[in-house]
């Protein structure tokens, strides 16, 4: 896979992000361009969920050389966790030193309104499936570098830009939770819950890799406001603030190499 990379590009990156779903588009900013299909790199898998592209991005950002992953892989399309984390070892086979993760999430307070953006200062994994236990909340380095999430702060208030910061709840997904699990992960402390993006921060810690992550809050988790789930909800308010997330991705990114 790096091999195959290498052969097509002579871009040497440090920096790069893993799009979430209805994000693509940020790549439509970035300069000279080559998307290549996940299906033409060997031995790599392909993502079967609507709203991600299944394509590696390969160009620059503001001069900044950059790598995007447009669309990830997910536990409950039936990966394994190896599988999951594989563009994230991917990356870091290629030489990037920061990994800038995305999302979209479920809202699990009211205040949490959909359309807002929230960089994910802790996460807990709670898909139970090393242990029945109540998760714990992981904070600060190595999953979360706490001078990117100043940066992401500074950054969004440089463009004017309201924001939050957050614990990013796990769940094992396909169907979106319960209201008796929203409950519960609301009691552990989450603010916002998804189906992904854990086990890639992970994995970029114990690569070494500096890590931020941020949710695009696309909807209210199941019981918090009473109305039906859909991912084209999902996809929809995606795309309502696809200006918002790229204008703040774009400002982190060009802080990232001061």
């Amino acid at each position: 896979m790096k091999q195959f990379i290498i052969d097509r590009t002579d871009i040497r990156a440090s920096i790069a992000v893993v799009l979430g779903s209805g994000m693509g588009g940020f790549c439509d900013q970035m300069d000279n361009v080559m998307l290549i299909p996940y299906k033409e790199i060997p031995d790599y898998p392909e993502s079967t969920v609507r709203g991600h592209a299944g394509e590696l991005a390969i160009g620059s950002l503001h001069n900044i050389p950059l790598l995007a992953a447009k669309g990830r892989f997910h536990y409950y399309e039936g990966y394994d966790i190896q599988t999951i984390t594989l563009p994230v070892k991917l990356f870091h086979s290629l030489g990037i030193k920061s990994l800038i993760i995305t999302n979209a999430a479920g809202s699990l307070k009211p205040d949490l309104r959909p359309g807002s953006l929230m960089i994910i200062d802790s996460h807990i994994d709670c898909t139970f499936r090393a242990s029945v236990t109540e998760p714990e909340e992981y904070s600060g380095t190595p999953f979360h570098d706490p001078v990117y999430i100043k940066l992401a702060v500074k950054s969004a208030d440089q463009i004017d830009l309201s924001i939050t910061k957050g614990t990013y709840c796990w769940t094992l997904g396909p169907s979106y939770e319960t209201p008796a699990e929203v409950s519960y992960i609301r009691s552990l402390g989450g603010d916002a819950v998804g189906m992904s993006t854990v086990p890639e921060i992970q994995a970029a810690a114990e690569l070494g890799m500096k890590v931020l992550g941020i949710s695009t809050i696309t909807n209210y988790a199941a019981g918090i406001i009473g109305e039906p789930l859909s991912h084209d909800d999902v996809i929809k308010v995606s795309a309502q603030v696809e200006d918002d997330f790229t204008n703040l991705l774009t400002e982190i990114i060009k802080g990232m190499v001061l």
